[in-house]
Order: C-alpha cells, then structure tokens, then sequence
C-alpha cells in the first residue's frame, strides 16, 4: 500500500510515491488500526488488568494498556502494515495481524524492537510440520521454546550465559511473555476450552525464550547448522526444561554418557506409543562444550553418542507398553530410544562458565522445530 505525497508549494508541486506503513504517534487520513477500541484508564496499570483479566485477556500478571499510541508507535518503529496477516495459528485458525501482534506485545511491556523476532518466531510455529494444534490443544504441559542466534541478542539483550533459562533480568521475559499472550489472545489455547492440558506449566507465562552462546561454542551456531546465517529464532516446542548435573566426569565419552543416560526415562512422550516421533534438545555449557569438543571433535558422533545412551531397556517396561512400541517398530536390538534418530538429537552450547550442568528439553513428539530468519521492517521509501 503507498500514497501520493505532493512536495513543495503553490502550483508548482512534487509527488514522490512514499510507502507508508504506519502514520505514526498522531494517527493518518486513512486509519489503520482495526480492532475494536475500549475506554479505560490509560495510566492505570491495575485498573487495566483488572478489566482485561474480566475480558479474557490477561494472564495473571500486570499488562501494560494498549493505547492506539503505543500500538502506533511500535507498528512506526518496524514500518509494518497493520493489516497485515503474517500467519493463521490454531486452535481457532485466527489471522494472526500486525496490529494484534503489536496490542499483544505492548502489553507484555515488550520492546519495539522486538517485534521482528516475535514475528519470525510466530512464522516458524504456523508451519505445518511444527503441529501448533496439537501443542495447544493437548493434555501435556508443553510450550514452544525459542532459541536465538546472531547478532540480535545482544542487541535485545537475550541472555545465554548465566542463568540463560530463568532469573536473568532481560527483555527476553517481555518478549516471551509476549508470544505467549498472542497464542492464547489470538490462538485461542483456552485452558478447558480449546486446551486440555491436565497440569500446565510455569513457563507458559513467559514462554521460554534464550540465545546461544555463539562466541564460546565449538559448533557452528544452532540455526547456521539448519542453513540460515545471523538473526535468526528456532522453535522447538518442549515439555520443560531437566536439569542434569555431573560433578565426577572428565572426559567428553564420560559426560554424553550421563547426559543421555540421564535422559532416558520412560515417562518422557519420546517413549511413548502415542508420539511416533521425537526431537532431544540438549543445551550445554561451553565449559562442558570445550571438553567434549576435545574428545569428540564431530558434533555428529556427539549427537549419537548421547541418542545411544538416551534409550531404555525395552523389558524395562510395561508389557503392554512394550507390545505397542514392537508394533511400531520402534523396538531396535531389545531398546527403545528418546528419539528417532542421532541426527533429532539437537545439541545447543549456552549457560554460565561454572559448568557441572546440562539441560535437557525433552519434546511433545508430534512438533518438528523449525527455524527462520528475523527480518526486520521494510524500509519506508
């Protein structure tokens, strides 16, 4: 969309055809902005809360009122159309828009400039392959992770060291927060309703959202491995995070031994007869990282090192258990393993310099991650 500006004054004039995809603070001719507007006390936080926790909107925590102000001002800073539909997302199959994305975000206190990484991370959860519905809709207590890389987490200050997963004070929480309003503002996942998950989880308030520690990884970075170079966010949808700790291993053979040992539990949905597939999402720390690195320079031989290791002793389970994972061949030489194959075993380098700690993130079973590369607004001219 684009409109004739005439420069210059008297009869003599100039039109330059300029792209405008927001008027800005103090509004345009041709009003944008669609959604339904409601009076309320702008400056009052918990005012607002209150109401929108009456509507349906809020998600127990303070939101800050979306005013056509901040909703402009955000939409200014990308020099994004309103109007326009970067997505369907389920359960309801709603059109994901620009300006619901920017209402969402402004009151989750996310940054502006932020808006490009949520909606690369809302394009990569609407594929297909990554079955939003089921993750919405299901009994288990999963959430889609999003991972980070390039130069952007720095600039939006994304942690990867240090407490990466929790308790960074970052805008990396807003930001999270943010994807999680619109999957269940605009997705519609309504405990009860449309989502049937039987215990829920913690981090479906502010999602959980980190980067990797590039600089300090042996590896090339996560989403460079699946072919996109700089900003780019990765979606895996998880049932949480499970600490691994190991404070007697020396050699890199000795700590993917633990770590996929310490993986495999036949609780977790890779096990199960109803998930077909799954992924492992492994994050280590770079202290860890150098020494495996050292030991087994090929992330490849990692990757089925600790997939061999991650598997269970079929007798091990329940007969009936066993019988339905025989009838799906999913039962090799006697063992039954966390995922399908070494290569969904997805090994990512973040966290402190302290060591002695892994994470696993054991996935849903029916989301493959998908990645995709964070553009940012177009130019305005």
């Amino acid at each position: 969309m684009s409109r004739n500006i005439a420069l210059g004054s008297g009869l003599a004039t100039e039109e330059k055809v300029v792209n405008l995809r927001d008027c800005g603070e103090a509004g345009c001719d041709i009003d944008w902005l669609s959604s339904q507007t409601h009076e309320a006390e702008i400056d009052d936080v918990m005012a607002f809360t209150e109401y929108a926790m009456s509507k349906g909107w809020g998600d127990g925590l303070p939101l800050v009122p979306p005013t056509e102000t901040r909703v402009r001002t955000m939409l200014a800073a990308n020099n994004r159309y309103a109007d326009e539909v970067i997505c369907q997302l389920p359960p309801i199959d709603a059109d994901c828009t620009v300006e619901k994305i920017a209402i969402n975000a402004v009151m989750a206190g996310a940054p502006a400039e932020g808006l490009p990484l949520i909606i690369a991370a809302l394009e990569a959860m609407a594929a297909p392959n990554f079955e939003l519905f089921g993750l919405n809709a299901t009994t288990a207590p999963v959430i889609p992770l999003t991972l980070v890389n390039g130069d952007i987490r720095n600039r939006l200050n994304i942690p990867y060291k240090h407490g990466c997963l929790g308790g960074t004070a970052s805008t990396s929480v807003a930001i999270g927060r943010a994807i999680r309003l619109i999957i269940k503002n605009i997705a519609g996942q309504e405990v009860g309703v449309t989502c049937q998950t039987t215990f829920g989880s913690p981090g479906r308030i502010p999602g959980i959202l980190f980067g990797e520690w590039e600089e300090r990884s042996p590896w090339a970075p996560f989403a460079e491995r699946r072919g996109i170079k700089g900003d780019a966010v990765s979606v895996y949808g998880t049932m949480g995070t499970q600490n691994i700790i190991d404070t007697t291993s020396q050699k890199g053979q000795d700590f993917v031994e633990m770590i996929g040992k310490s993986l495999a539990y036949p609780g977790a949905n890779g096990f199960s007869p109803a998930m077909p597939y799954a992924e492992m999402m492994v994050a280590i720390n770079p202290v860890w990282a150098e020494i495996l690195h050292r030991d087994i320079p090929n992330l490849e031989d990692i990757q089925e090192l600790i997939w061999r290791h991650a598997s269970i002793d079929a007798d091990y389970l329940t007969t009936n258990h066993r019988q339905q994972l025989e009838a799906q061949d999913r039962v090799i030489n006697g063992r039954v393993y966390v995922a399908v194959e070494p290569k969904d075993v997805l090994v990512v380098c973040c966290g402190g310099t302290g060591g002695l700690h892994a994470t696993g993130f054991h996935s849903f079973g029916s989301c493959i991650t998908q990645t995709r590369k964070i553009m940012p607004g177009p130019d305005s001219i």
